[in-house]
């Protein structure tokens, strides 16, 4: 069979809605000041969509420093990849900054939070090591595994009985094979918005010897007392060996760091096939986090905010009858029960009538005849975006328990 003729017939499992989603419940376009209104097929919506958490994408310093750093270094230097050409003193000097900040020995830069897990797993482990993750784990986690040739276990989300299991299990096999464990987990589950077990994992290393590698793409900049990040929120950062965090979500920018003791960052940065032969991070984006880690650090009432505006509003929806599952961050996930017809119905009725704009998530995101509304507060929502949400959440349960809403999807969305 052709190449081309094969992928024609099998689109995906996202891919085989592209003729009624494509540019209306998939790649969607926002325009305008990144913020809590912004303009969807020529009108003002009020969104809830973007992982902005701080607020630090349309900061007036922010933007600034961004502008700054581009007029006076262009968007191409440094050139190279950092172990040829591409290395700087502000390089280092963020990466000394991020590691002071997370509360370890050493830090590393990465061009991308995705690319960067893949490739922090592959230089890590060998043939001989066992990785052990959650079922949970993120798309980049599961990429990364991969690359991985030796043996790798899943336990359930969060079950910890189950983790001692598969340890028990990997403890056997690496007695054999003299390799090592790896166990991957999660600080905040970007989809459900609970937590992972920490506190509970890393009192395993009392009986197991492991090391232990934390996503923390959501919980950096948002979960703790100084916003360092879910293993400081469990007060067990010191146990977490190898701390990734990326600067799409807090940092409102480009980029991801990962940080440990000095002689793994010194084994990551040799190692790394996606840094070694990809180009240094633009100075810009660097100079920019700089600046975003400094009103991280010293702005603490953005994450005050932050959490306000998110207690409010899931304080609210539960209030109303919604399930948020087993959300303990500002990731507000409305779990809902229904058709994908439903999902779009939904979806239209929030845009066009509402004026609000989330993002929905279906199969295979999530379970078959799942509808999630993703919501994401952010620290320069209002109250009155909560109240307004409220109302029109309410209005949507209205029709959903009174069967308002046609069995049928609602396709060929036109332009406004």
């Amino acid at each position: 069979m052709d190449l081309f003729e094969k992928i024609r017939r099998k689109a995906g499992p996202l891919g085989q809605y592209q003729w009624m989603a494509h540019g209306y419940y998939m790649f969607p376009e926002l325009e305008g000041a990144l913020g809590p209104r912004m303009i969807f097929r020529g009108r003002e919506r009020l969104v809830w969509s973007l992982n902005n958490y701080l607020g630090l994408a349309n900061h007036p310093e922010v933007r600034r420093a961004d502008a700054e750093a581009a007029a006076a270094f262009g968007m191409a230097y440094p050139m190279g990849a950092r172990m040829m050409s591409g290395q700087t003193h502000y390089h280092e000097q963020l990466e000394h900054e991020l590691a002071v900040f997370v509360n370890k020995k050493a830090a590393y830069l990465l061009n991308y939070g995705y690319q960067g897990m893949v490739s922090i797993i592959e230089a890590l482990v060998d043939r001989n090591d066992v990785i052990v993750y959650d079922s949970d784990a993120h798309a980049c986690i599961i990429d990364g595994m991969r690359l991985h040739f030796g043996k790798r276990f899943v336990y359930p989300h969060n079950d910890i009985a189950s983790l001692e299991k598969q340890l028990q299990h990997a403890t056997r096999i690496t007695g054999t094979t003299k390799g090592a464990i790896l166990v991957i987990t999660e600080g905040v589950y970007g989809m459900a918005g609970d937590l992972g077990r920490l506190k509970d994992i890393v009192a395993l290393k009392e009986k197991y010897p492991f090391r232990l590698l934390v996503d923390d793409a959501h919980g950096f900049g948002t979960m703790g007392a100084t916003g360092a990040g879910t293993g400081e929120h469990f007060g067990v950062q010191d146990q977490v060996d190898v701390y990734f965090a990326t600067f799409a979500k807090a940092m409102a920018g480009i980029g991801a760091f990962v940080a440990s003791d000095k002689e793994i960052i010194m084994h990551l940065m040799y190692n790394m096939r996606s840094q070694i032969y990809a180009k240094a991070l633009p100075l810009p984006m660097v100079l920019g986090a700089m600046k975003r880690l400094e009103l991280l650090r010293t702005q603490p009432q953005l994450r005050d905010n932050l959490w306000h505006i998110a207690r409010l509003l899931q304080s609210g929806l539960r209030a109303k009858g919604f399930n948020l599952g087993r959300t303990e961050s500002p990731v507000t996930p409305v779990l809902l029960y229904g058709s994908l017809p439903l999902a779009t119905q939904i979806t239209y009725d929030l845009r066009e009538n509402f004026n609000i704009f989330c993002s929905i998530v279906i199969y295979p995101v999530v379970p078959k005849g799942i509808i999630m509304l993703r919501i994401i507060p952010t620290a320069v929502h209002t109250p009155d975006d909560v109240d307004y949400t409220l109302h029109a959440f309410s209005e949507l349960k209205r029709k959903i328990d009174s069967g308002a809403y046609p069995d049928e999807l609602k396709v060929q969305v036109s332009e406004a």
